[in-house]
């Protein structure tokens, strides 16, 4: 498996819109998980976690046409782009 983990930070006052946006969204092609936390500390933080079965799987859904126009949707909530953290999963339960 590979995904990615990021950190996004909402604008003030867009966190309903952002989590109706990610609402909207279907699961691309070989993808295993998405988990979205929002932080206790900071509620306008959130951490994204992406799983994908491969990287293969993992890269083409990143490389896609799709994928870049819900990027650039996602934009509009958001106070600059996240920080992506690309990488393997090398432990994992229950996914």
């Amino acid at each position: 498996m590979y995904g990615t983990v990021a950190r996004l930070r909402a604008k003030p006052g867009a966190i309903d819109d952002l989590m109706g946006f990610a609402d909207e969204d279907e699961a691309p092609p070989g993808s295993v998980a998405l988990l979205v936390f929002q932080m206790d500390a900071d509620p306008n933080e959130f951490i994204l976690v992406a799983v994908a079965e491969s990287e293969e799987a993992y890269r083409a859904n990143a490389e896609s046409p799709e994928q870049h126009e819900q990027f650039l949707r996602m934009m509009q909530y958001l106070e600059a782009e996240p920080e992506w953290n690309d990488g393997a999963v090398v432990v994992h339960y229950g996914i």
